[in-house]
């Protein structure tokens, strides 16, 4: 008699099931004919009193034209995780999709969340698998990145950046993205420095008011950031990311702490 059937055993990796199946996206050569890219910028996230708040303008650009200024930039990928895309829309959309599937087959297959630093190694191998249209100046993505640390009691918030190649950094405090990040950067360093309340004691409305403005001051330095605009209706997307889980902040709360 024949050996009994057996099922294929399951990993829970996600995307080494992609790579099995021959669904991953192949890589394809750039054409000097291809159109101007689209690019997504400007993105940021630091720690206040309650966890990490993430933050973005709304506004794609294709060289020197406006695509839009309705763009999600910071994507909730479950529960416990954040991602801020910095670069190329397209790409970055895809990899928060892929990472979103990953995240929930791991759980579903394995009856447990995926660890934080498995979120973490996860797009940076995203990033790496998409190192050949990087290296030809497409497709080029640096993303932020917010989870939360359960190995530790009590839970903590952690903020990761990227280079482009896929390397991953931890951020004692804030990091930041994107065309308009200098200025961001610039800002979060003099305010942890010498400014009063230092970010990691604000509450979270003080936190919200902080980063409408960074964008605001961004937006006056940098054309490809969108900035923020009550009279107009233009408000950034702004997600907090407690230990208990992930809040998305409205327009009408964005507004409301810029008026007080």
């Amino acid at each position: 008699m024949g050996s009994a059937w057996a099922p294929p055993s399951i990993s829970g990796d996600f995307l080494a099931l992609l790579g099995r199946q021959a669904l991953a996206s192949p890589a394809a050569p750039a054409s000097p004919g291809a159109p101007v890219e689209t690019q997504a910028t400007t993105v940021f996230a630091f720690r206040f009193s309650e966890g990490v708040l993430m933050a973005g303008d709304r506004r794609a650009t294709a060289g020197n034209l406006i695509v839009t200024d309705q763009v999600e930039k910071v994507i909730a990928l479950d529960a416990t995780s954040l991602l801020a895309i910095a670069g190329v829309p397209a790409t970055a959309f895809e990899m928060a999709r892929v990472l979103q599937t990953s995240f929930e087959y791991y759980r579903r297959s394995q009856l447990q969340p995926l660890s934080l630093p498995a979120r973490v190694r996860a797009l940076a191998r995203l990033l790496r698998d998409n190192l050949p249209m990087t290296l030809q100046g497409v497709g080029v993505v640096v993303p932020l990145f917010a989870g939360v640390d359960t190995t530790v009691t009590p839970a903590r918030t952690q903020i990761y950046f990227y280079d482009p190649l896929g390397a991953q950094f931890q951020a004692v405090n804030h990091a930041a993205s994107g065309s308009g990040s200098g200025t961001i950067r610039s800002i979060l360093a003099f305010q942890e420095r010498h400014g009063a309340p230092r970010p990691e004691t604000m509450s979270a409305d003080e936190a919200i008011a902080f980063a409408l403005r960074m964008l605001m001051t961004a937006a006056e330095f940098d054309t490809a950031t969108g900035g923020v605009n009550p009279a107009a209706s233009h408000f950034a997307t702004v997600k907090i990311l407690r230990p208990e889980g992930v809040e998305s902040v409205t327009e009408d709360r964005q507004a409301a702490v810029l008026t007080r």
